[in-house]
């Protein structure tokens, strides 16, 4: 089954604006404007089915974005049904599978995206599109896990109290998160994003999953409506870096939170604090300081721009499952299944059994 075709974003910004005002935001002469494509395709199967198995799988953002198109999906349920749920606000497509008793599941789903380095110049007021005000508020509400009252919004308070516009508020968060939290290599997958639990307990430490989600939570207690956008890491970093891209292009532990925040004068802006911390830890030799010279370029870029050798799934918080009864899930970033025996682990893709890959296409100019 062919997912229609979606359209080709129409937004645009000038490449040579951007590069000269951001200070040489990306190195090694990347092209801003360049549109990579990829091609993803995840396999899952499910070792143990016990009754009817169901399986959901995340598809790339549904909406056009300045940075993201999908080109085309597919997918194949061997020996059951399946099918693509839309859920426009939150740009989110699940692909959802269902399987008989007494068959082996299998479900495989292919998709192309292309994708542009994305830059916003927050020097100079833009032109970026306007959103309707309550699509605005829809990214101001709290969630389960992303309460914007009690301490969160104490904090927020605090971190913003000298800012006077919503640029120097969305900063003042990001500078915070980069100097408070810390990458946690214990962390499973990419973490939980329960931002309440982190800042009670003085626990500042995680993954993107928790740090950005820390940045969103802060940000829409200050009254920036802010959105985690999950993904997956699809390619090398292009840019030096080699902690913020994937080594191989088998990326099944690959996934990635990043977060966008909007800001009235330039529309939604990139910026990911948790991978400064991750260049932090895990550049080589490792524990560089804040001070080092890699860290501070992460850290300079990554307030209003993102490398895209990533793909976007959604922006949902509390999935709730189509055809489950169960809890939903924080968040769609990862395969998730369940049999009779109940939901299976989603981190544990060798048990679980499932593999993603990505290889590059082409590279053609927007």
């Amino acid at each position: 089954m062919k997912r229609r075709d979606f359209l080709q974003s129409t937004a645009a910004f000038s490449a040579s604006l951007a590069f000269a005002k951001a200070g040489r935001i990306f190195a090694r002469d990347t092209a801003v404007d360049q549109w990579r494509t990829f091609e993803v395709t995840t396999r899952v199967q499910v070792l143990k089915p016990s009754g009817a198995t169901r399986i959901w799988l995340p598809a790339p953002l549904i909406s056009e974005t300045p940075f993201q198109k999908t080109l085309s999906a597919s997918y194949q349920p061997q020996g059951g049904e399946a099918k693509m749920i839309d859920i426009k606000i939150d740009s989110l497509g699940i692909v959802a599978a269902e399987f008989p008793s007494g068959v082996t599941p299998v479900l495989t789903f292919t998709s192309q995206v292309a994708t542009k380095n994305y830059v916003v110049d927050l020097s100079t007021p833009s032109k970026a599109p306007k959103e309707a005000p309550a699509d605005l508020q829809y990214f101001l509400r709290p969630t389960k896990l992303l309460p914007t009252d009690g301490i969160v919004k104490t904090n927020a308070a605090e971190i913003t109290s000298n800012s006077k516009t919503d640029v120097e508020k969305a900063r003042a968060i990001y500078e915070w998160i980069v100097d408070n939290t810390f990458r946690d290599p214990k962390t499973r997958g990419c973490g939980v994003g329960d931002i309440r639990f982190m800042l009670e307990s003085k626990d500042l430490g995680g993954k993107c999953a928790d740090l950005n989600a820390l940045y969103v939570g802060l940000a829409r207690a200050a009254g920036l409506p802010a959105r985690d956008v999950y993904g997956i890491r699809v390619g090398k970093s292009e840019m030096g870096y080699k902690s913020l891209g994937a080594s191989t292009e088998t990326v099944t532990k690959s996934q990635h939170c990043r977060a966008e925040v909007y800001l009235s004068d330039f529309g939604w802006v990139p910026v990911d604090p948790a991978d400064v911390r991750k260049v932090v830890l895990e550049e080589p030799p490792g524990n560089r300081p804040l001070d080092d010279a890699m860290v501070k370029s992460a850290r300079a870029r990554l307030f209003g721009s993102w490398e895209m050798n990533w793909m976007a799934y959604n922006f949902a918080h509390d999935v709730a499952l189509p055809g489950s009864n169960r809890a939903p899930v924080g968040f769609l970033m990862y395969p998730q299944a369940e049999t009779a025996e109940g939901r299976l682990d989603s981190l544990d893709p060798d048990n679980f059994k499932y593999e993603i890959t990505s290889k590059e296409t082409t590279a053609t100019n927007g």
